[in-house]
């Protein structure tokens, strides 16, 4: 498997909810590889392209996670490598066994899925900060609370779950993960 140091996965979706999120989904990506992450996405246009742009802009690697014989396009020209896989339950663990953060923004239900199944991992398997991003994701995210599909409990509390307006908003988690990174090595 394809390793290079910390990995940030970003699922967004192909077509994006508007030209600020295309900008915010830039500006995460470049912060990202700025700060020594690597990129993990589906690999295809949209907000994820974006996200692998500004990632590529910094000379960070850019990985695509996709299943194998699947009729989606070409990847984006900055996917740098691939992980093909067999199925859905093989590609989200593939994201989300090695990650050490996971953003989210606005997407289709594909995107949807990559980010219930990111919410139910980080309660239940590992806790992985997982960051909503975006206005349109921002509203789902209320959504869930506001309809009970998403609270805290005393046996899985939501502390690995983080809201962000823009790219900055990602630096006090990067700036825990690298003294994290640090008192362990």
């Amino acid at each position: 498997m394809i390793t290079a140091g910390r990995t940030a996965v970003f699922f967004g979706g192909c077509v994006p909810a508007s030209p600020d999120e295309e900008h915010l989904a830039h500006n995460i990506g470049a912060l990202l590889a700025e700060h020594g992450f690597a990129m993990w996405h589906g690999g295809y246009n949209g907000l994820m392209e974006h996200a692998a742009k500004g990632a590529a802009k910094h000379d960070a690697p850019v990985v695509a996670v996709s299943i194998r014989d699947m009729p989606w396009g070409a990847f984006n020209p900055h996917v740098t490598d691939t992980i093909l896989v067999t199925g859905m339950g093989e590609r989200i663990h593939t994201f989300l066994d090695p990650a050490d953060i996971v953003i989210a923004m606005a997407g289709g239900v594909g995107t949807l899925h990559e980010l219930t199944a990111a919410l139910w991992y980080a309660g239940n398997i590992r806790q992985v900060p997982v960051v909503i991003a975006g206005a349109t994701a921002r509203r789902l995210l209320a959504f869930l609370r506001a309809e009970r599909w998403l609270y805290a409990s005393p046996t899985r509390p939501l502390d690995f779950l983080h809201e962000i307006g823009d790219a900055a908003g990602l630096l006090p988690l990067i700036t825990a993960r690298t003294a994290s990174d640090r008192s362990t090595s």
